[in-house]
């Protein structure tokens, strides 16, 4: 007699179950882990609340929507807010291709794919580094969701969600051009397609998009050149192949289940539990097929035309492209393609051996990550930023500008990475930390100046170097600047490290 495994069962008789326990799994595990763990936060989140403190319409890292709601979170819950919104974002995700799915391939071959989907380490891994990227990644598979509606089931009233998705997209990262272009030449070419722009709505829902993304168009209008030179500087670093290899890479555990479920290599009489669907139409095959294809390889193209045609570096600049959050819209629908590809009749063989796997794919990078932060001082002796004392670090330069002038610190400034973490972690409250002044480039923070600093006093840092050198950007900038003693901070676990010394130097109103 043969016996299933525990989840197959669940997966034959409450698939929504099994979709739920999936989905807010996940996003428990990515949200305590970090708050538990991290001392410092990951990525460039320190880099989007500087920006997002300020509440611009635009910036030279892109549109303004992630930064704006990073700022919010943080100001109500702290690090946890930043990590609860990033794994909001990836649940809401998980429930929009599963929502699709289930009216694509049904709703146990969607729960299949979605936990195909946890094989992908694009949804996992960096998805605690709050941002642009990361916000991307729900509003792409919501748009998509709504497009299926809109153009699959007749459901005219969804184009104006489609446009409102997208429109919330472009505000978000600069990717979001991809899918609308792709949608603007799939929709022709489908016979319901075709149906569909004989009605007012999808060309109303095109006006309801103008008008969402109007605001940062004029912004963006205003400031093209600064922003010009940005997106080039950002192209520089991207490489076709690179990034070929990063979307094979974030595919790996995606693949090791599906091989594993196939059964290569097993018994001649090895019996496996059956999963069956009724036949997907061939528009929604089309559909599926396009859309987790096509994203990718339109992306890599202009990659690969920046590389041979220098004047066309542009198109490829959609912000770091090779960073593994950034891949994560293009992989949306992999794990839907997957289940496709393997018919009607899904069978799972070692169906214990997949769950085990596909269990560890769940638990053990969140689990490992944290032990990692523990166990690597000791043993390689190697720096992690996650580990670094930035809360005593803030506190000391606040409390030592606080006590030396009698006011609370408003600026700072000095290295890229140090003086954006110092203000997002700096006491007095997530609402009244420092602003931080790029001293690096200057025109990138416009709501600061070298003459605010002057004129209200602030705080410089920067690496200390063996003769604790002053970086000569700084000392173009602060001519009267006086470095004091480097000061050291000790990580929560040291290890085999050394302290961590920052060079810094108090700049204080003329008044005093």
């Amino acid at each position: 007699m043969h016996h299933v495994s525990l989840i197959i069962e669940f997966l034959r008789g409450r698939p929504k179950v099994v979709f739920w326990f999936v989905a807010l799994s996940q996003g428990v595990l990515w949200s305590l882990i970090p708050t538990l763990f991290f001392s410092s936060p990951p990525g460039d989140v320190p880099l989007v609340l500087a920006v997002g403190r300020e509440f611009m319409l635009g910036s030279y890292l892109g549109p303004p929507l992630a930064f704006w709601l990073a700022e919010i979170a943080f100001r109500g819950a702290g690090m946890f807010g930043l990590y609860a919104l990033s794994q909001v974002c990836i649940v809401v995700a998980l429930w929009a291709v599963f929502t699709l799915g289930r009216s694509v391939i049904g709703t146990r071959h969607a729960v299949l794919a979605i936990l195909l989907m946890v094989g992908i380490a694009a949804f996992t891994v960096p998805s605690p580094a709050f941002g642009p990227a990361v916000l991307a990644i729900p509003l792409w598979a919501l748009a998509l969701m709504h497009y299926w509606r809109a153009l699959g089931e007749g459901r005219r009233g969804s184009w104006f969600l489609v446009a409102v998705d997208l429109g919330l997209l472009l505000l978000t990262h600069d990717a979001g051009v991809v899918l609308v272009v792709l949608m603007i030449v799939f929709t022709p070419l489908t016979r319901r397609g075709r149906e569909a722009l004989g009605h007012p709505e999808p060309w109303l829902a095109l006006l309801l998009l103008a008008v969402v993304i109007a605001p940062y168009a004029a912004w963006l209008s205003r400031f093209w050149p600064q922003v010009a030179a940005t997106l080039q500087e950002a192209a520089a670093g991207v490489s076709a192949l690179r990034l070929t290899g990063a979307l094979v890479a974030v595919h790996l555990g995606l693949l090791l289940l599906a091989m594993l479920s196939t059964g290569i290599g097993r018994g001649r009489n090895e019996r496996a539990p059956e999963i069956d669907r009724s036949p997907a139409e061939p528009a929604a095959r089309a559909f599926v097929y396009f859309f987790a294809l096509a994203p990718a390889l339109v992306v890599i193209a202009l990659v690969l035309i920046g590389e041979r045609v220098p004047q066309a570096a542009l198109l490829t600049s959609f912000g770091a492209l090779t960073t593994w959050s950034v891949l994560a819209p293009l992989a949306l629908l992999s794990g839907m393609a997957v289940v496709l590809v393997a018919g009607n009749r899904v069978l799972i063989y070692r169906e214990r051996l997949v769950s085990s796997s596909w269990l560890a794919l769940l638990v053990a990078p969140p689990l490992l990550l944290a032990l990692s932060l523990l166990v690597v001082p000791w043993t390689f002796a190697r720096d992690t930023r996650l580990a670094q004392p930035s809360g005593a670090a803030a506190q000391f330069f606040a409390d030592t500008y606080q006590r030396r002038t009698g006011k609370p610190l408003q600026y700072i400034s000095g290295d890229a990475r140090l003086a954006p973490l110092i203000a997002m972690m700096a006491p007095g409250g997530p609402e009244g930390r420092p602003h931080v002044f790029f001293a690096w480039a200057p025109q990138r923070s416009p709501w600061v100046s070298v003459d605010d600093i002057a004129a209200h006093g602030g705080v410089l840092v920067w690496p200390a170097a063996a003769n604790n050198a002053v970086p000569e950007d700084l000392r173009t900038q602060f001519p009267g600047l006086v470095p004091e003693l480097p000061r050291q901070f000790d990580r929560a676990v040291q290890g085999r490290l050394p302290p961590i010394r920052i060079g810094w130097a108090v700049l204080r109103p003329p008044a005093q």
